[in-house]
């Protein structure tokens, strides 16, 4: 493992060649072997996953809406914000909207990007799209035949609090909630999170 400061060009990684190992019905996997950029080969695994988007829906009185469902790699329940893939010829503003509806029953009336990030760039390609959802109304589509959910409103110093809690302990939920936590401490709040971390 080297620590210096140079040029991007020292962490690329060419690929020699390439094989599909699985396909699935979500995902595909592929096999790169590679070359890294100090001459040595290696192996690399990769899931391909379709883009996602995750929307935290906030109502009028603060409320934020949640879908708990099972999942079944990890065996458990878990408490989510509303999220699903992005269809072919779907944008990330469209799939944001069918998903709210489809999961939780609501059209937004604004739909902001907050943020995009990686869901685990280690082993996949996934790339997740974060939305806020506002001025909502019922609106409900006819959900996934494989998805079972129950929904939940929890107002945003409960959510914090089940983050704090380890009962909130998906990744993408996680990451929006703190987000509009951040938005509504606002600039000045900010700074003292940064000053009591001593970053200024």
């Amino acid at each position: 493992m080297s620590q210096s400061s140079g040029s991007l060009d020292e962490l690329t990684e060419t690929v020699l060649e390439s094989k599909r190992v699985f396909d699935g019905s979500r995902i595909h996997v592929r096999v790169d072997d590679v070359q890294m950029a100090n001459g040595r080969r290696a192996r690399r695994e990769v899931v391909e996953h379709p883009d996602a988007v995750v929307i935290l829906a906030l109502r009028d009185d603060g409320n934020i809406a949640f879908v708990r469902q099972w999942r079944h790699p990890v065996g458990q329940p878990l408490l989510e914000l509303p999220a699903g893939r992005v269809d072919p010829g779907e944008s990330p503003v469209d799939t944001a909207r069918r998903e709210l509806r489809e999961e939780v029953g609501l059209d937004p009336g604004r739909l902001d990007f907050t943020r995009g990030f990686y869901v685990a760039p280690g082993f996949a390609d996934e790339f997740l799209h974060g939305f806020i959802a506002r001025d909502c109304t019922e609106s409900p589509l006819e959900a996934d035949e494989d998805e079972e959910l129950i929904v939940e409103w929890k107002p945003l110093g409960e959510a914090i609090d089940l983050i704090e809690a380890g009962e909130i302990i998906d990744a993408k939920s996680v990451i929006l909630i703190q987000y509009l936590a951040l938005e509504a401490v606002g600039p000045l709040g900010r700074k003292i999170v940064r000053h009591y971390r001593g970053q200024e």
